[in-house]
């Protein structure tokens, strides 16, 4: 139908990207920064897809789909960790947690 250039996925992608660099480096709760890398990412397998649609090939959408399938195997390991974390410390905030601390 209609043909989006692949400049408008490079920017939305890059946009993204910063959104999730921007969250890791401000915020100070591990779910939301957890979420930030998440965002970054999913910003990356834009690219992929984006890339892969303009060379008319579908090799970076089979490497999506194998990143996004260890992305929820490490979403899945990820919030484990910060909830057992959260369970000891009742707290999820980077400043106030020290877990090598005895």
């Amino acid at each position: 139908m209609y043909n989006i250039p692949i400049e408008f996925y490079l920017v939305l992608s890059a946009v993204m990207f910063a959104i999730g660099v921007t969250g890791v480096l401000i915020r100070r709760n591990a779910i939301v920064i957890f979420m930030c890398i998440e965002l970054m990412l999913n910003s990356a397998n834009l690219t992929l897809v984006a890339f892969s649609s303009y060379l008319g090939n579908s090799i970076g959408q089979i490497f999506v789909f194998f990143v996004m399938t260890v992305a929820a195997a490490e979403a899945a390991v990820g919030l484990a960790i910060i909830i057992a974390i959260f369970r000891n410390k009742l707290n999820v905030n980077i400043d106030e947690m020290n877990i090598f601390k005895w």
